[in-house]
């Protein structure tokens, strides 16, 4: 089954219970496998309906935006979508955000490839919606707008000095070292020192930490760029600390990242003091328990490892610690120690003492979450932001205005109230696993069929008068906007000639890490002052 295997091969499959839990969730079959025209065509496990079909932008083209454009083109049949990308490529997360030696995770592209297959999607890449394009036009040729973009805001640790070098967001260096062209010229300095800290205990702060302390020459058989590797080959880092506030009962990570660390070949793990777990860890769920046993047992001691890692519990970053001789040389972080509430609750408050520990560094890596970004115009459409979550308001199922307090097709003058949702990160926040955002991006479909189905069921009259794509062009033409939208075929001509240079180099895939690299390949002549803000994109 289409949706089984997807959630086999992807980050979503931490472990058969977390799947199992996925699909239960659920209020739909899987989706046989069939035919792709035919898939979209059936109207299996859909209530009959002759109503009119929905035009439709999602602005996203990651996981978010693909899971629910497949199901709003399965439960209603002729619904047309049109996905905006803000960069040339799509895929978004799975693309930029996945770890190299995860291959398997990037197997829901085939899923993705199948949606876009259909005759009823249009993929609009190379356009910053906001910018290039603004929003309230976009908002006259749809009948519904899904934001389903992700997080391209990293929290900062409100340090001082936090701006100078050697000090990275683990979303920049992932983004780095995976091509996204925001961070192509980051250029990390790997040769400080040997011992980095990576602040933050969730998933991420364990790919950047595998990362940093694999055999080169197993990355090389992944997709990481070229130069990545050639950043990575001449790393000095030994050691890497993951420092997190709370303790191993609280942390973020799942058990599938700690294995990966703990069998890495050539490396050590720092065990954990005994005191800092739970007495009794029968008692705790299954799930946790297993956690919490695994990192209890920690590896064996590897007799010839050159490198090693640690996880660090119960500290709080409070002060960087910089070298007298050189103001921008980083030498250590000072940080207090922290105290739980209640120990044994994974939900445990956590408070700081008046006790402090140093630990010695060169480089500092802050992994302590995300934000999605306003876009501009939003509030215009009805969208309204929450700066401080970063997520987009919502009626907890993705409504932000729905069908009911949008235009009607009957008035389909391209004048009328567009009906907004969200879907994804941009919508709960930067939380959960592929089957999470599968499972929410489907919950926001469903509401969208269901207010559409409400308004319309008894409308047996005429389509949808809203222009879609070909309506925005033909505005953007006659205003002049500057556009440069790349489309599906373009892509898959990026796409040939990324593998075509990975396969001379003995690796999936060679990403262009530029903008104008990706332009050039999809056969689009580039003018040197087209990229100044478009290098940039959402990590949707």
């Amino acid at each position: 089954m289409l949706i089984t295997r997807c959630l086999r091969f992807s980050s979503c499959a931490r472990t058969t219970t977390q799947v199992s839990r996925a699909l239960d969730h659920q209020a739909f079959s899987p989706l046989p496998f069939r035919p792709v025209a035919a898939r979209f065509r059936s109207s299996h496990h859909v209530a009959q309906y002759n109503g009119p079909a929905p035009i439709v932008a999602v602005v996203g083209s990651g996981p978010a935006g693909f899971y629910t454009a497949q199901k709003l083109m399965r439960d209603i049949p002729g619904t047309k979508v049109d996905m905006y990308e803000q960069l040339p490529v799509p895929f978004g997360l799975v693309r930029f955000g996945v770890a190299p030696d995860h291959p398997e995770v990037k197997n829901c592209q085939d899923t993705f490839q199948e949606v876009a297959a259909s005759p009823d999607y249009t993929f609009i890449g190379n356009v910053n919606l906001g910018h290039d394009l603004p929003l309230p036009l976009l908002a006259k040729h749809y009948d519904a707008i899904v934001f389903a973009y992700g997080a391209s805001k990293d929290r900062r640790l409100g340090l001082e000095g936090e701006e100078k070098p050697h000090i990275y967001s683990a979303r920049a260096f992932v983004g780095w070292y995976n091509g996204l062209p925001e961070y192509r010229d980051l250029d990390p300095d790997l040769t400080a020192g040997e011992t980095a800290i990576v602040v933050g205990q969730g998933n991420v702060a364990l790919d950047v930490t595998r990362t940093l302390l694999s055999k080169v020459d197993v990355l090389r058989k992944t997709d990481i760029t070229d130069y990545a590797l050639h950043a990575l080959s001449g790393s000095k880092i030994k050691h890497v600390h993951v420092v997190g506030r709370r303790g191993p009962m609280q942390a973020a990570f799942t058990i599938k990242e700690v294995r990966e660390l703990l069998q890495l070949e050539d490396v050590n793990f720092t065990p954990i003091p005994n005191e800092l777990f739970p007495a009794d860890l029968a008692k705790l769920p299954r799930p946790r328990r297993r956690l919490l046993e695994l990192l209890k047992k920690g590896s064996p001691v590897k007799e010839k490892a050159t490198k090693s890692w640690s996880l660090d519990f119960l500290l709080a970053p409070t002060f960087l610690n910089w070298s007298a001789a050189d103001p921008d040389r980083l030498e250590g972080v000072t940080f207090s120690k922290t105290r739980l509430e209640d120990p044994s609750s994974s939900e445990s408050p956590v408070v700081n003492t008046d006790e402090t520990q140093v630990i010695a560094t060169s480089i500092l890596f802050r992994s302590i979450g995300y934000k999605a970004e306003a876009i501009l115009g939003m509030a215009e459409i009805g969208a309204e932001f929450d700066q401080g979550k970063g997520t987009i308001r919502h009626d907890g199922l993705g409504r932000v205005v729905p069908v009911s307090q949008s235009a009607t097709v009957g008035n389909g003058d391209g004048n009328g109230k567009v009906a907004v949702y969200c879907s994804g990160w941009v919508k709960r926040g930067p939380t959960g696993v592929i089957a999470s955002t599968m499972t929410d991006a489907f919950q926001t479909a469903e509401a969208i069929v269901e207010d559409w189905k409400r308004a319309y069921a008894s409308n047996s009259g005429p389509e949808s008068l809203r222009g879609g794509w070909t309506g925005v062009q033909a505005e953007a033409q006659a205003l002049k906007l500057p556009l440069r939208p790349l489309h599906w075929d373009k892509w898959q001509k990026i796409d040939e000639a990324e593998k075509a240079e990975g396969a001379k180099r003995g690796k999936p895939r060679e990403k262009f890490g530029k903008v104008s690299e990706m332009l050039e390949a999809a056969g689009v002549t580039v003018h040197p002052n087209w990229y100044t803000t478009t290098e940039k994109g959402r990590s949707n």
